[in-house]
């Protein structure tokens, strides 16, 4: 396969991928053999891929290259791609890492899977979580534990934890996931790669619940699916394909998302946020962001470190901590509602006051610039959440804390990608979490692409 060798599959993009494709440089099934090749050699001591479809993956690759030879154009076809655990597929199991729910099965696939299939996807399988998606970890009874390519002693962040890891190794090119506290973006910040926490509700998220749920069809308030990729443009790629309304809602609506505010990063407004008044941040992971508004600081971007406009975080967070308790009870066992129906209301209104705000903001700015998570990617850790302890700066902080990075983006729903942008001195990765305006997020994903291509 001297083709695609010299595209380099363990580096390829999807859109590269989706060339090379196209001009019948190589084969649907060449690729889903080197897919293959990949996992196999790769995947022993990272243990990302824990559900393996290739049988029915080769029968889509195949059909993959006769549609191709008919010369039919499809956005990702003939790309092989993996999905999280959590996301259902007709004839795989979905477990959310939970015992209980081991060999479950569903009896379709979810909204989002349809239209990668749609689109020509090649799936090989599904990729690893921690139980309930609730954790910044992917080890679970069922499957066992994720390890980071970059450092096998750390975590791969979580929950889409087995996708991170799959890409960053180069067994994949391409990983659907999801993210309601960081589940898409710190896993990208811990491995080297990118992802994009879509705006609320912009994709539909039927198909990706937990097994108790019996129909899974509406919104859970912060949860979103979306893409996590080797490059930025496969982010936009990938979220053209999934984003749009779905079922009713598609009687009478259509999605037009506009496009990003600005062609060079010498023309974007960026407020820059490296403090949050609520966790600690390491200097391994503000000052890469420091230094990079520096650099587009030297650019010509406008660049500020305060705005009197930004929403008070700290309150945002409480509000946002404990509707995300209510909602990540959902489903198990004898759990109680965290919350009555009036407090649950009040949240919602705390939401829409918090969106004003940020829309005031983004009138003043174009992205704003935060870490994702305080610390690069951490040693596996076991235990109570509330028991935990993460090293900032040399010192033990609470562990659960960490949540309030990825909570600025959560809480008001807004779009927010995750670019790598630096290395520690101990070779981790560390990624700049890059927040968007509402509905607006070919910008956060258009600003990391420039970055990538400015600064390498």
């Amino acid at each position: 396969m001297t083709e695609t060798r010299t595209l380099d599959y363990a580096s390829a993009t999807a859109g590269s991928l989706v060339k090379a494709l196209a001009a019948r440089e190589v084969s649907a099934v060449e690729l889903f053999d080197e897919a293959v090749r990949a996992i196999e050699t790769k995947d022993g001591p990272i243990n990302a891929v824990v559900v393996r479809d290739f049988e029915r993956a080769l029968v889509a690759a195949k059909a993959a290259d006769a549609a191709l030879a008919r010369g039919e154009r499809r956005p990702l076809l003939g790309v092989p791609m993996t999905v999280k655990e959590s996301q259902n597929i007709a004839g795989l199991p979905t477990t959310w890492g939970l015992e209980p729910f081991k060999g479950w099965t569903p009896a379709e696939d979810s909204v989002g899977v349809k239209r990668l299939k749609a689109a020509g996807a090649v799936i090989l399988g599904k990729t690893n979580v921690p139980p309930s998606l609730g954790d910044w970890q992917a080890a679970n009874p069922i499957y066992g534990r994720t390890n980071n390519p970059h450092d096998l002693a750390r975590s791969p962040g979580g929950s889409s934890g087995g996708g991170a890891a799959a890409l960053a190794a180069g067994m994949i090119p391409l990983e659907f996931g999801s993210d309601i506290g960081g589940s898409i973006r710190v896993p990208a910040h811990f491995c080297g790669v990118y992802g994009h926490k879509p705006t609320f509700d912009l994709v539909p998220i039927a198909g990706h619940a937990p097994p108790t749920i019996e129909e899974p069809g509406g919104v859970i308030e912060f949860g979103v699916v979306g893409p996590l990729a080797r490059t930025a443009t496969d982010l936009d790629l990938t979220l053209g394909v999934l984003a749009g309304p779905d079922d009713d809602e598609a009687i009478g609506y259509r999605l037009a998302m506009p496009a990003p505010r600005a062609g060079a990063l010498r023309d974007y407004r960026v407020l820059v946020l490296t403090e949050h008044p609520v966790c600690a941040t390491d200097t391994d992971v503000a000052g890469p962001i420091e230094a990079l508004a520096d650099r587009l600081s030297g650019l010509g971007a406008k660049v500020a470190d305060r705005s009197p406009l930004a929403p008070d975080l700290a309150a945002a967070h409480e509000t946002y901590v404990s509707m995300l308790g209510c909602i990540m009870s959902l489903g198990a066992p004898g759990a109680k509602a965290a919350l009555d129906a009036h407090a649950w209301m009040m949240g919602l209104n705390a939401i829409a006051r918090c969106r004003h705000a940020w829309r005031e903001v983004f009138r003043e700015f174009d992205v704003v610039l935060a870490p994702t998570f305080g610390t690069p990617a951490f040693p596996h850790t076991d235990g109570a959440w509330a028991d935990r302890r993460l090293t900032v700066n040399g010192h033990e902080t609470p562990y659960g804390v960490q949540i309030a990075w990825p909570g600025v983006a959560t809480f008001p729903g807004l779009p927010a990608t995750c670019a790598p942008i630096a290395k520690t001195q101990a070779g981790l990765p560390v990624g700049a979490q890059i927040i968007g305006p509402r509905l607006e997020d070919r910008t956060p994903i258009a600003f990391a692409s420039l970055i990538e291509r400015e600064f390498g």
